[in-house]
């Protein structure tokens, strides 16, 4: 067993150090450094699947640091109470997994970076670094240091690699990411102050829910930080009306990197709620929940129409993951109160983890969906969905793994992306039934928009657009990337219990513990209700 001091060290600061020995390449040396920065990831993601080697989603609760595997903290800034502090469980687990993989699968489709490739690598690894460490992070200040390391990577990468409107994309994405991580701020600094100086995210989530006697975040005091944190992380997810910076940012992105943009980096923002709104202000959640569920309806309604409206290939993938992603902020809603504790705990279990497992499917799906989008690209220089036509019979072989990877978005039974949608929905319905049948109803539009894709592109007639002469089929380094994915959308719709296992333990005890913070705070609310605030309204 790998000490977890080195394993997770080594998970989140090996692409860092493969950065460094990059910036010793020539940078004439484009084939080498491409392959030097692919082993680099490669070698990351062996690290997470070690992490997911060492995890026991079995082990007792009382043999885990307050449910936290490979824990381990070390003063980093003692003074102000600032630890490096890192674990893993079943939330953050495969969200590292995840990262891993689709770092490496988006490092493979780089070869079509041409431009300062020295500069891109450096830049990706570095970008790498921050998202696992967003993920394995255990105190909030490294917490938030991870999230803003990874914005100037991004900003780069879309700014010097990207389309026509690089620039303009760039600043967009970069503003509003910083808007989001400044309202963080301002929550984590509130936090703090009213902690007795502490960052640690196990001993913010202990107050919260009351479980430490010196310390209390009032439930007025929890509305105000839980609606900063919400924004914040709502911004990077995204959802309506926090969206905009999206399309433009995956439209003027190169491929690998609108492969990372859907496949981790929206993440974050749902990971961020799970792991640090939630946990820490349970009365905030929970009074804000009809609007969460609310929201998320509304964002999986309005992202398939929008993406009806498209013609361009690539905005239109972008507005279905505003859909998709929809579904994760409608899991993780559906806490209700009821006379019946037990039963509305069991159904908010079941959104949480379908929304947990909603992540990682959209992960996989949509990562193959710009990566097809981005194979047909190289080809033909253009993304108008009215000028493509009869690629079937160009290229077959890469039009049967888009068709699947397509069908995985659109949430067919046997693919990964009909698990978590069903059972988002399932657990809504015990919420409020109309706004289950409006969720259900997006299934209906996200239909409509694949199908009709898949059909204008795809099976149309013969293709007339500009660069016919270069339609050529699929080669065996873009297989490659196709396969892995349509693989894992294959295996995670027929065997759904890979994730689940690892998962639920985690997340059974995460719904039970802040369903209990709530009912603390809503007793000191009736005990003391502060002016302004009834106690006879449940929400």
């Amino acid at each position: 067993m790998v000490s977890p001091e080195l394993l997770l060290t080594a998970v989140v600061f090996l692409p860092t150090l493969w950065a460094l020995f990059t910036a010793f390449f020539e940078p004439k040396a484009t084939e080498a450094i491409r392959y030097f920065g692919l082993f680099g990831t490669a070698l990351t993601f062996v690290l997470t699947l070690i992490v997911l080697w060492q995890f026991n989603p079995e082990l007792d609760v009382k043999e885990t640091h307050a449910g936290y595997q490979m824990w381990f903290q070390m003063p980093w800034v003692p003074d102000w109470n600032v630890n490096y502090s890192m674990g893993v469980d079943g939330i953050s687990l495969p969200l590292v997994v995840l990262t891993g993989l689709i770092s490496f699968l988006a490092m493979l489709a780089s070869w079509s970076i041409e431009k300062h490739v020295k500069g891109y690598v450096i830049l990706f690894l570095l970008l790498e670094t921050g998202m696992l460490g967003v993920f394995l992070a255990l105190d909030f200040f490294l917490f938030y240091i991870f999230w803003e390391v990874m914005l100037l990577p991004m900003y780069f990468l879309i700014g010097i690699w990207g389309g026509p409107r690089r620039e303009y994309a760039a600043i967009k994405f970069f503003l509003y990411t910083l808007a989001g991580g400044v309202l963080m701020l301002i929550a984590m600094l509130m936090l703090y102050f009213n902690s007795g100086r502490s960052f640690d995210l196990i001993t913010l989530a202990e107050i919260g829910q009351g479980n430490i006697a010196e310390y209390v975040f009032s439930p007025t005091f929890q509305i105000a930080a839980f609606i900063l944190l919400f924004i914040g992380f709502a911004i990077k997810l995204p959802a309506f009306p926090f969206h905009t910076w999206l399309p433009d940012a995956h439209v003027e992105a190169p491929t690998p990197i609108s492969m990372i943009l859907a496949g981790v980096l929206l993440k974050m923002g749902g990971y961020g709620i799970l792991r640090i709104a939630f946990p820490i202000c349970p009365y905030g959640a929970q009074y804000c929940a009809y609007g969460i569920v609310a929201l998320g309806v509304f964002s999986i309604i309005y992202g398939a129409f929008a993406a009806l409206a498209q013609t361009d290939f690539k905005r239109l993938v972008a507005y279905s993951s505003v859909s998709h992603m929809g579904y994760v902020l409608l899991g993780m809603g559906v806490w209700k109160i009821s006379e019946n504790a037990d039963d509305a705990v069991y159904y908010w279990q079941m959104g949480v983890s379908a929304a947990m497992f909603q992540m990682i499917a959209h992960g996989i799906s949509s990562a193959g969906m710009f990566f097809m989008v981005g194979v047909l690209y190289d080809r033909v220089h253009h993304r108008d969905l009215n000028k493509f036509g009869g690629i079937a019979g160009l290229m077959p072989q890469y039009t049967g793994i888009a068709a699947v990877l397509f069908f995985a978005g659109l949430g067919l039974p046997g693919l990964c992306g009909f698990i978590g949608e069903v059972f988002t929905v399932l657990s809504a319905w015990q919420y409020d039934h109309m706004l289950a049948i409006i969720a259900a109803g997006g299934v209906i539009l996200t239909a409509g928009y694949i199908l009709w894709t898949i059909q204008r592109v795809y099976f149309g007639p013969s293709y007339k657009g500009p660069h016919a002469e270069a339609i050529v089929p699929a080669n065996s380094r873009e297989l490659l990337v196709g396969y892995v994915l349509l693989a894992f959308a294959i295996l995670f719709g027929v065997c759904p219990n890979l994730l689940f296992y690892e998962m639920n333990p985690t997340i059974e005890r995460f719904v039970h513990q802040v369903d209990a913070g709530y009912d603390k705070a809503l007793e000191q609310l009736q005990a003391a209700p502060p002016e302004g605030v009834e106690t006879t309204w449940i929400p």
